[in-house]
């Protein structure tokens, strides 16, 4: 309540006013009539009519904060019917998902799009359930539309209205990413000066792939299903994704690609896309080894951009592994004087214990040369080599040794299929003749493969054109693992895969939501501190519901834990009291709209 005058010509007249919410709004309405000061001070006998009117407001307000802590009895009834149709209780996990949602302004930019496109229905309350459906419910876009209506906060399209809308998505590909990496800068600080790049491919539950070729699916931008590689070997079409990240972990763009396209040639045009749209032009570009190419290394070798790039000693030249795994000539981090024999490391427990979580490096510079451009560059070739990761490889490839024995031994049907990482890469097939009548096939232990295997334990090895310490570089690559999780994110909670989508542009428009809520959860992330994992806040998020308690308000009827009291002083508003009445419950789907906030600093 508050003091609120209206002037007559007889001076300020005073009364008590006091915010309600009717027939969906807010508004005020007059509690008390007071009166003119003349009046009060006769009245109420008092000297000084201003300070009485401000103590007797204080009280009014003390009064009412008094009966909100008075127990609310809800009228049940044992023999009356609850209401066909209507949802007994809701979701309300989404609230702080939303809240993230408003402050990166994506209702703004619908808007923007809706004016372009002038529709008729509502963008911003489909994407913005798409979103929380990829979240809380990952289904596809028909079980999403089902489950909006789970949401504290129904929704009023229908199916068909979401079908169109990807289609216009996929026209806002780059510019609602470009959007909403300069938005988010405003909600989280972004550390642009590192940035990973990785891919992954996505395979789709069909039988032929997309019947378009190869030179105009990259003439028209299109994600074609194309057969390609499938580390799941998925005998499916796949489609792939390129993804940057920043070096915080928070991801800043994709693009998509048909999915028989070499990786490598991907990275250049996303980056061309961040010079220019994004308005980026320092940064250091960090991947993994199977996107080191020459054009990748020589693109990133001007301005102000570098590179650092893990690189497989196993696939160097004869000379070149040999220097690296040579056990002499080792050195320590800003230690140039001194060099090491790796094979003296642990001659003792005592030297074991000093040197196992130390790590060793030596560092050469190499020219490479560019044909196409007739050009030269060099760059640093750094190796190092742990104790610790030596046994870390030891312990995982015996553990692949062991399934490798019981499927020898088992007589496993799927024997034959291997990949880089997987435990059949120690199986050899062998053919026998049993006295000219029939070849009998047999599986046993390739000690060679293991062997060789072994031989690369400790070692890793990194190329870069950055002067700085070594240190620091290999402090940079060792950040490549939240690409990895990002994609985990959205592939396992997400759901992400398979797509069952056919046309091209809405498949287009269902990774570009999948990339937004990514965005909205990595956020969540940083904003409760770094405190819990992903996993952890999706499982909280999908089980907060609460209760409908007649038309009074919300009861919960979820588990209140340290995670949910963390989101709660996250979002500054609370859903955990005993009951929550209808009023309180519109302040805080307010409160969620609301763009002003502080900064993250990650």
């Amino acid at each position: 309540m508050r003091l609120k005058y209206n002037k007559t010509s007889k001076g300020n007249c005073y009364y008590v006013i006091r915010s309600v919410y009717k027939n969906g709004k807010n508004t005020s309405e007059t509690y008390e009539r007071l009166g003119y000061p003349e009046e009060i001070r006769e009245k109420y006998n008092c000297d000084d009519p201003q300070q009485w009117m401000e103590d007797y407001v204080a009280k009014l307000n003390e009064k009412e904060e008094l009966e909100r802590k008075i127990k609310i009895l809800v009228p049940y009834c044992q023999t009356e019917l609850i209401e066909k149709g209507q949802a007994q209780s809701c979701n309300i996990g989404y609230l702080f998902l939303q809240q993230i949602y408003y402050q990166l302004r994506l209702d703004l930019i619908c808007n923007r799009i809706s004016k372009e496109y002038n529709f008729q229905y509502d963008l911003n309350e489909i994407l913005s359930r798409l979103v929380y459906g990829r979240i809380l419910y990952p289904s596809s876009k028909l079980s999403t539309y089902r489950q909006s209506q789970d949401l504290l906060e129904t929704a009023s399209f229908e199916y068909h209205q979401i079908v169109r809308a990807l289609s216009v998505f996929a026209k806002e590909f780059y510019p609602i990413q470009a959007e909403l990496y300069k938005n988010s800068s405003e909600v989280i600080a972004r550390k642009t000066g590192v940035l990973y790049y990785d891919c992954t491919n996505f395979f789709f539950e069909i039988e032929a792939e997309d019947n378009i070729s190869n030179e105009e699916a990259d003439r028209r931008d299109i994600a074609a299903r194309k057969y390609g590689y499938s580390k799941q070997h998925q005998p499916s079409p796949v489609v792939e994704m390129g993804m940057f990240m920043d070096y915080s972990g928070i991801p800043l763009a994709i693009c998509l690609n048909r999915g028989n396209q070499n990786e490598q040639p991907t990275l250049v045009p996303l980056e061309k896309k961040i010079l220019e749209d994004f308005e980026l032009s320092k940064f250091v570009v960090c991947t993994d080894s199977g996107l080191s190419s020459a054009d990748n290394k020589m693109y990133n070798n001007f301005g102000e951009r570098s590179f650092i790039t893990t690189v497989s000693i196993k696939k160097m030249k004869k000379e070149d592994a040999d220097w690296c795994l040579d056990p002499t000539g080792w050195k320590l981090d800003k230690d140039d004087r001194k060099t090491y024999d790796i094979r003296e490391l642990e001659k003792t427990e005592e030297e074991r214990t000093r040197n196992y979580d130390k790590v060793f490096y030596k560092e050469r510079f190499i020219r490479d040369y560019d044909e196409k451009r007739d050009i030269s560059f060099e760059y640093s070739r750094i190796i190092t080599y742990s104790l610790k990761y030596r046994d870390y490889l030891v312990a995982k490839r015996n553990g692949q040794i062991d399934r490798a024995v019981k499927a020898i031994a088992s007589g496993e049907k799927s024997i034959e299929t291997k990949n880089a990482q997987d435990y059949r890469r120690f199986i050899r097939k062998t053919a026998r003749d049993n006295k000219g009548v029939k070849v009998r096939i047999n599986y046993e232990l390739n000690e060679n493969a293991i062997a060789e295997e072994a031989r690369f334990d400790g070692f890793y090895a990194v190329e870069t054109n950055l002067l700085d310490d070594v240190s620091a570089v290999l402090s940079v690559s060792r950040g490549r693992w939240e690409i990895e999780e990002s994609f985990r994110i959205m592939k396992s909670d997400f759901h992400s895969r398979p797509v069952y989508l056919s046309r091209n542009d809405r498949i287009k428009a269902h990774f570009l939501t999948c990339f937004i809520s990514l965005l909205v959860i990595r956020i969540l992330e940083k904003k409760l501190g770094g405190k819990y994992t992903c996993g952890t806040i999706l499982d909280t998020l999908r089980g907060m519901r609460m209760t409908k308690a007649k038309d009074i308000g919300h009861i919960p009827s979820y588990t209140r834990t340290d995670i949910t009291d963390s989101l709660h002083e996250m979002a500054g508003f609370r859903t955990d009291y005993e009951i929550t009445k209808a009023k309180a419950m519109k302040g805080i789907i307010r409160k969620t709209k609301q763009r002003t906030h502080e900064i993250i600093k990650c």
